[in-house]
């Protein structure tokens, strides 16, 4: 289950919305060990398309050094979907090399950039496995 504020469950929602119509990408941030993400960290989408996410191998090394700095590791790695339901396309579950992180999606195929209804998932992605999980939205941990 992933555990998370409604305060970056907020900002990941905003984050897809602001880059529609192409998808947003970002890391959450937790103390090592823990899996609780803290640290919302939007990054840029480097393949700046509608169908597919791609770190910026830069920025990614950057913030990998920072997290290790910080004893951090990556607790939420998040991405959206503008057309489609907010599941793992092959190329996500392809691309998943965390196995200890909790893969959020978010859909804004039905409203774009602006407010109104979305989808907030969670899975595991082990080995090219992906299981669904329960969200829990709390205010503060």
């Amino acid at each position: 289950m992933l555990t998370i504020t409604t305060e970056l469950r907020d900002r990941i929602v905003a984050h897809a919305r602001a880059d529609h119509p192409d998808e947003a990408c970002g890391v959450v941030a937790g103390p090592e060990g823990s899996d609780r993400p803290e640290r919302f960290i939007p990054m840029l989408n480097a393949a700046r398309s509608p169908t597919f996410y791609e770190f910026d191998s830069g920025d990614l090394l950057r913030l990998y050094r920072e997290m290790d700095d910080r004893d951090e590791e990556p607790v939420v790695i998040y991405h959206s979907h503008t057309a489609t339901e907010a599941y793992p396309s092959r190329t996500d579950v392809s691309l998943a090399s965390e196995p200890g992180a909790h893969y959020v999606l978010v859909s804004t195929r039905e409203t774009g950039n602006e407010d109104g209804p979305y989808e907030f998932r969670s899975y595991r992605i082990v080995d090219g496995t992906v299981t669904e999980e329960e969200v829990r939205f709390v205010e503060a941990y």
